[in-house]
């Protein structure tokens, strides 16, 4: 079946079709959210055993397969066959809709999606749907309150990598996004994107009810507690809420014991 690319087992909730029975009933397990390889390190599940072995490798930091041009190392051999080609510069897989092209074939798989619209993983809390299954992953953590990536510095716990490592340069002074307007330096995209306004004094976010307007939407959405009388932040010392977090990190300074600068 794989030189004459005949693939009879079919999904019946999407259509898609596979050579093999096993490479079905793992894809159906997409459908359903069964994950019944759980990992002993970390409590985190995976929908074959093949993904759990893999997995393992994070935490026994074993990176057995190694490059001979830059000696960077890779748990895994596919990894490091399209690691590879960014020194060959070779993109040998490419999309026949928009010409792309991808050091690896998963890419490719991935990147498909973007013009089928195709968005397979659900959530069964809210509904939303997302193109890749680690996306959907990462996504319950909204709703369970998670937060697996703490950082070393501080301690603060965030629900995403890269909610971490943007957080990471507040302990590292790193601001590597520039205003061209200015050379005014952030710590994030998010921040140099709104910067802009300041100097065409754009304000788009406008309030409903007394007609304040804010140069980004989180602010707009800050400010309206004004209106709603909203207080989301509680002191778990004393129960005290507040409609601002910086307003309770200074309140906490008043309980015995607290540096007044931490």
């Amino acid at each position: 079946r794989t030189h004459t690319v005949e693939k009879p087992y079919k999904c019946v909730e999407c259509g898609k079709k596979f050579t093999f029975h096993y490479s079905l009933m793992i894809h159906q397990r997409s459908h359903t959210g069964e994950r019944p390889y759980k990992c002993m390190e970390c409590g985190k599940s995976f929908s074959c055993s093949r993904h759990l072995h893999y997995h393992k490798k994070i935490h026994s930091g074993e990176k057995p397969h190694k490059c001979v041009e830059c000696g960077k190392g890779f748990r895994w051999n596919c990894a490091l066959a399209a690691h590879k080609r960014t020194h060959t510069g070779e993109r040998p897989y490419q999309c026949i809709e928009c010409g792309k092209t991808f050091t690896c074939g998963s890419n490719l798989y991935y990147h498909k999606r973007v013009h089928t619209k195709e968005k397979p993983y659900q959530c069964e809390e809210c509904g939303k749907i997302f193109t890749h299954s680690s996306s959907l992953h990462s996504h319950k953590r909204i709703h369970t309150g998670e937060k697996p990536y703490q950082c070393m510095e501080c301690g603060q716990s965030f629900t995403y990598s890269s909610s971490l490592n943007l957080h990471k340069r507040i302990h590292t002074g790193e601001k590597s996004c520039q205003c061209i307007e200015c050379g005014k330096t952030f710590y994030n995209n998010d921040s140099l994107t709104r910067h802009p306004r300041s100097h065409k004094l754009e304000n788009p976010y406008k309030c409903m009810e007394c007609g304040n307007s804010f140069t980004c939407s989180s602010n707009l959405n800050t400010h309206k507690r004004i209106h709603t009388g909203e207080k989301p932040y509680q002191c778990m010392e004393c129960g005290q809420s507040f409609s601002r977090k910086y307003a309770l990190t200074t309140h906490k300074r008043i309980h015995p014991g607290k540096k007044p600068y931490q």
